[in-house]
């Protein structure tokens, strides 16, 4: 029960990385707010407040400050404060600087970097009465290593980890603690399109040694493992950190 007691958010938390990083939180004794555009976030929340875990979901365009705005005071109407926020809602599609609209450029910003702009300015007031809290922004080995056709993916996870360490200056001295994690290829389906340009999802699978030395596509529930580290006081010395867990493709 490493987050008894502790409120947390988690954007995008309907499906994926995020509905892992909920169900393990959940288990750890967080209340947890679950905000995504995604019906599926209600379907979620149902079934764990039927298992008994203290779960609400809120309609959330994280790209927008109002919806931002309105499910924060959600959850702090629901559970009385604020302990952790997971930024993890995202959109990657691909393409060149040549074939992407700019409406897509636009909307791949709003809503992998401004969201975390927008998050942080609403909850950190929140997380300041309760006397720090841990923010988890989630970037990508694309924070490092470039690929072709991500033009607006890469960059926006290039963004997000200047961001988590301008954060990290800015608020350490008030026990607000900003981190990152940076994923190599998790085998959920917000990879379909990227892996289409590969030949399809089980190409990939079946090619992925050559590209992330762990010779496997990485669990949802292993980067959930690293969001409870992060999340709990047991990476209370961790500020403005990027951390890793890209089974191996940054080695190359």
């Amino acid at each position: 029960m490493r987050l008894q007691d502790k409120v947390a958010i988690v954007t995008g938390g309907a499906r994926g990385i995020g509905e892992a990083i909920v169900r393990r939180f959940v288990l750890e004794g967080a209340k947890v707010t679950i905000a995504d555009v995604l019906g599926d976030g209600s379907k979620l929340a149902s079934e764990l407040q039927e298992a008994g875990y203290p779960v609400i979901y809120v309609h959330t365009d994280v790209s927008q400050a109002a919806p931002i705005q309105n499910m924060v005071s959600e959850t702090i109407k629901a559970f009385g404060k604020l302990d952790i926020v997971v930024n993890n809602a995202a959109i990657n599609v691909p393409g060149n600087v040549e074939e992407l609209d700019e409406d897509v450029w636009d909307k791949t910003m709003q809503v992998n970097v401004k969201s975390m702009f927008l998050m942080g300015k609403y909850t950190i007031p929140e997380l300041r009465k309760n006397g720090g809290g841990s923010i988890i922004n989630m970037a990508s080995a694309n924070s490092y290593i470039a690929e072709p056709r991500l033009s607006a993916y890469v960059t926006s996870k290039g963004a997000i980890l200047m961001l988590t360490k301008q954060m990290a200056l800015d608020y350490a001295s008030e026990n607000i603690r900003v981190n990152a994690i940076c994923p190599g290829w998790v085998d959920t389906t917000f990879n379909d399109a990227h892996a289409d340009l590969y030949g399809g999802r089980d190409k990939v699978l079946e090619d992925l040694s050559s590209l992330q030395v762990l010779g496997r596509a990485i669990k949802p529930s292993e980067i959930a493992n690293l969001a409870l580290f992060l999340a709990s006081d047991e990476s209370s010395a961790m500020i403005g950190t990027p951390v890793l867990m890209d089974g191996g493709i940054c080695i190359h």
